[in-house]
């Protein structure tokens, strides 16, 4: 099991949420760049953790180079069955670095295109990086419908060896949001950085009528300074909280009212599996994967990217209404309960990884 980071996020959480279900069956290695809780969610699993040193997100020709250098290396000492990449810059050099070491079955799980979260040329860059991969690549696996579009139509996958798997969460391990009462709390969980586009949300915050509500922001990276100074600018300070990044986020959803997203691109966030798994009622821009999961005034409500008045607008029904709260966020858990539980999602990727396998003629995992 191949990713860039091995920090929070929504590919992160993918990843240990499938050890306990490969456990037993496969001898698994996780190998990321630096420190996180996926570290320690290999060692719970009984998985081997390996450090990377030279694979990182941003591009850089030289580091690129020596962490493909690095990643043939330990698949040629390895000598695995499969190699399970995910994120953009392990799932380029991660598939490339598994063809040179003769891995016979490599696997990319596309959490979102990086052609589609970024732009100009690391755009280009990422397009022709994954076109370049199909070819090598012996199964892709997307998280959302919409992403397996995408990708045929950017010749970025191969129809016959492309499957969707939705993402998915252990919803009973979930608590449900008590609604305590007072003023409304939104919770939004995300990375501090493009495409999460936290500078609309907090815009958005900003016109609903009267603040009648709390808002707790809950993630860092690089644009937390930029939205501390709007913070600022639209005087939110009394109802906004930047809380960085936390360990307790299924608590925080606990104590919420409403769960907001205002990503300006997305695969299938596991963010608003964690919240529809809590009862919340998810507000989000309708992007991606995300209709998938978010059924529009039925389990939440979806707005367009980039839109801090359709946000806003959005935002301000679910504060004013508790009664729409309770019911969109009732449906959303039935909804989460019945299409994206995580035992029938590692069932599906252990059925997939056997077929890859019988189709080499290599051996198929325990039972």
């Amino acid at each position: 099991m191949l990713i860039t980071l091995a920090e929070t996020g929504g590919a992160q959480t993918y990843v240990a949420n499938l050890l306990p279900g490969l456990a037993g069956r496969f001898d698994v290695m996780v190998a990321a760049h630096g420190d996180g809780p996926l570290r320690e969610a290999a060692g719970a699993a009984g998985a081997r953790f390996v450090p990377l040193r030279h694979v990182r997100r941003p591009l850089h020709p030289l580091r690129d180079l020596l962490g493909l250098l690095e990643l043939v290396v330990l698949m040629r000492r390895a000598a695995p069955d499969i190699v399970h990449a995910n994120s953009s810059k392990a799932g380029v050099l991660g598939r490339l670095a598994a063809a040179l070491a003769g891995v016979p079955v490599r696997i990319f799980t596309v959490h979102g295109w990086a052609f589609s979260a970024s732009s100009g040329l690391s755009s280009v860059l990422y397009r022709w990086a994954d076109r370049l991969m199909a070819p090598l690549t012996t199964l892709t696996i997307c998280v959302a419908e919409r992403e397996r579009v995408s990708g045929l139509a950017a010749r970025t996958c191969i129809a016959q060896r492309t499957v969707v798997i939705p993402n998915a969460v252990d919803v009973d391990a979930i608590p449900q949001a008590r609604h305590a009462g007072g003023p409304p709390l939104v919770v939004a969980v995300g990375r501090l950085a493009e495409p999460k586009d936290a500078l609309t949300l907090v815009r958005a915050l900003a016109a609903v009528a009267a603040r009648s509500f709390r808002a707790l922001l809950v993630g860092d990276g690089p644009d937390r300074p930029a939205v501390e100074a709007e913070v600022r600018a639209l005087g939110l300070q009394d109802v906004v909280t930047l809380t960085g990044t936390r360990e307790d986020v299924p608590a925080l959803l606990a104590r919420a009212d409403v769960f907001a997203l205002s990503s300006r691109s997305e695969g299938a966030p596991l963010s608003i599996l964690e919240a529809m798994a809590a009862g919340l009622p998810v507000v989000s821009s309708r992007v991606g994967g995300v209709p998938e999961l978010v059924v529009d005034g039925e389990t939440g409500l979806l707005v367009p990217p980039g839109d801090p008045e359709a946000l806003a607008v959005a935002l301000g029904r679910l504060v004013a209404d508790p009664d729409l709260r309770r019911r969109l966020g009732a449906a959303g858990r039935e909804r989460a309960q019945r299409c994206f539980d995580v035992h029938r999602q590692r069932q599906d990727h252990v059925d997939g990884y056997a077929r890859e396998l019988i189709r080499r003629g290599l051996p198929e995992p325990a039972p």
